[in-house]
């Protein structure tokens, strides 16, 4: 499949996989699943962090290099990152299926909440942007992508930034 400008089935394709990642993020995360797994549920939330992590240092590095001109070395760490999102997407899913919901205990119950709140809010917007922006590159409209990137950089750097603190701050209040 050759990828062109303007092309209305890659812009569908988008919207279409925007659409139903959100939707299987808001449905699978109202049921559980009673299964005995023979591990600790709760690996899929530091699988989360872990490659939440790493997703931001890979954001980083892909600012770097391609403000230093290593466009190829920017578009395999783009990639990358990406592809983790992804592993991570599947995670995130497991461990919502297989735990369900987790009630913050904390005194620092009002920061948690705002950086839980914006943190859900900019993961659920940022998914088409980044799929625009890798899709932009990949047709070689390279001004487009980076007015694009502009915004969706920052956005999701933070939704990555984020993911990882609100682990650090609801992981005491697992349950086995």
């Amino acid at each position: 499949m050759k990828i062109k400008k303007n092309d209305r089935t890659a812009k569908l394709l988008i919207g279409v996989v925007s659409f139903v990642v959100f939707s299987a993020v808001v449905v699978l995360g109202r049921v559980k699943l009673d299964v005995e797994l023979g591990f600790d549920k709760h690996i899929f939330a530091k699988l989360n962090a872990v490659i939440n992590s790493t997703v931001a240092l890979l954001l980083v590095a892909g600012l770097i290099t391609i403000k230093n001109k290593k466009r190829e070395l920017h578009r395999k760490i783009m990639l990358s990152a990406m592809i983790l999102s992804i592993l991570f997407l599947v995670s995130y899913i497991c461990h919502h299926l297989f735990t369900g919901e987790t009630k913050y205990g904390g005194e620092q119950r009002t920061l948690y909440f705002i950086i839980l709140f914006s943190h859900i809010v900019l993961a659920a917007i940022i998914l088409p942007f980044i799929l625009f922006t890798a899709y932009r590159a990949l047709i070689g409209e390279y001004q487009k992508p980076k007015k694009l990137a502009r915004i969706t950089w920052p956005i999701w750097l933070y939704v990555s930034i984020t993911g990882v603190v609100v682990y650090f701050l609801i992981s005491p209040y697992y349950t086995p």
